[in-house]
C-alpha cells in the first residue's frame, strides 16, 4: 500500500514548482487557479520573489500547498496511481485533504492564507518561540516542557520522529526548555527561526478564526483516508475533519505516531509530494521498512512512474 504525504512550513524555497509548471500544463493550471483564488500573483513570488516575503506564514502556507498540488497533478498526468492513504505535516494536512478531494483547490488556498495570517497575529511578535530537541523521546520532552513552563505555556508541539520533538510556547519558557533538555541529555536543543509559537495553547485565537472560516467551507468525503495530525489515524467523515482542523491549530502534530499507524495498516511506500524531503527522512527514522520517496520536479515524477 502507498501513502502520499505533504510537507509543512519550512520547506519553501524560491523557484519551487517552476519546472513542474513548465513541463506539465496541469501543474501550471494549479498555480493559475491559486493566483485566481487569492486575487494576486502568488506564483510570481514563489518563482522570482524574495525568500523573506515567501517565508511569511500567510504566503508560505498557500505557496507550499500550491507546489504540492502542482506536483500531484503532474504525477496524475503521467499516470501514477492514486494513494491508499494521505497525510500532511501541519499545513500539509490541507494539501492532503485537497489531494483526496475533500477540499476544493481554491478553498484550500483561501483557508491557508487565512490560517497563516491568524497564526501570525495570535501571539505578539517576539512573545513566543519554538525549539527543536534532538535525542530525547516525546515522553522525555513532555517532562522537559512541564519543568520549563513555570506558569507559562510550554508544550511538545511536534512529535516528528523517535529522536526529534519540537516544543512551543512563551519565549522565556521555551528558552528554559532548551537548557533543561541539554541538562537531561539531549544531543541538541536549539531555538527555531519561526515567526510564531505554532501548535500550542497560544494559538487559541487562530483556532477560533479557523472554526469560523471552516463553517462556511464545503468538505467532501475524501477518496482515501486522511491521517489526521492530532489523532494519528485515518479519518473520512467530513464533520470529523472539520473539527480536527480546528483542533490542529493548538494541538500536537503527531507525525511519528502517524507514520507508525501507516506502517501498521500495510503502507510499504510513501511519496512526499512538493518541496523538500524532510518528511521522508522522518519516515525512514521512524519505520525503516517503508520505502520513502520524494517528488518535487519533473525527473522525480518520471522516475516514480518508471519505478
Amino acid at each position: 500500500m502507498r501513502a502520499f504525504v505533504f510537507p509543512g512550513q519550512g520547506a519553501q524555497v524560491i523557484g519551487m514548482g517552476r519546472d513542474l509548471a513548465a513541463a506539465f500544463p496541469a501543474a501550471q493550471a494549479v498555480f493559475d487557479a491559486v493566483d485566481d483564488a487569492l486575487g494576486e500573483k502568488l506564483s510570481a513570488l514563489i518563482w522570482g520573489g524574495d525568500i523573506a516575503t515567501l517565508t511569511l506564514t500567510e504566503n508560505a502556507q498557500p505557496a507550499l500547498m500550491a507546489t504540492s498540488m502542482a506536483a500531484l497533478r503532474a504525477m496524475e498526468a503521467e499516470g501514477v496511481p492514486g494513494p491508499d492513504f494521505v497525510a500532511g505535516h501541519s499545513l500539509g494536512e490541507y494539501s492532503a485533504l485537497c489531494a483526496a478531494g475533500a477540499l476544493e483547490l481554491g478553498d484550500t488556498a483561501r483557508l491557508l492564507r487565512l490560517r497563516g495570517r491568524a497564526m501570525q497575529v495570535a501571539a505578539p511578535l517576539g512573545a513566543g518561540a519554538m525549539a527543536a530537541v534532538l535525542g530525547l523521546d516525546v515522553a522525555e520532552v513532555e517532562a522537559v516542557a512541564a519543568a520549563a513552563a513555570q506558569g507559562q505555556v510550554c508544550e511538545a508541539a511536534n512529535d516528528n520522529d523517535p529522536g526529534q520533538v519540537v516544543v512551543s510556547g512563551d519565549k522565556a519558557a521555551v528558552e528554559r526548555a532548551v537548557e533543561i533538555a541539554k541538562a537531561r541529555g539531549a544531543k541538541r536543543a536549539i531555538l527555531l527561526p519561526v515567526s510564531a509559537p505554532f501548535h500550542c495553547a497560544l494559538m487559541a485565537p487562530a483556532a477560533a478564526a479557523m472554526a469560523d472560516a471552516l463553517r462556511g467551507v464545503a468538505i467532501s468525503p475524501p477518496v482515501a483516508p486522511v491521517i489526521a495530525n492530532v489523532l494519528a489515524e485515518g479519518v473520512c467523515d467530513p464533520e470529523a475533519i472539520r473539527r480536527l482542523l480546528v483542533a490542529q491549530v493548538t494541538g500536537r502534530v503527531r507525525w511519528r505516531e502517524s507514520v507508525l499507524w501507516m506502517a501498521a495498516h500495510g503502507v510499504s511506500q510513501t511519496v512526499e509530494i512538493g518541496a523538500g524531503k524532510a518528511l521522508s527522512g522522518m519516515i525512514r527514522r521512524t519505520a525503516k521498512d517503508i520505502d520513502a520517496r520524494a517528488v518535487s520536479g519533473p525527473l522525480d515524477v518520471r522516475a516514480l512512474m518508471e519505478g
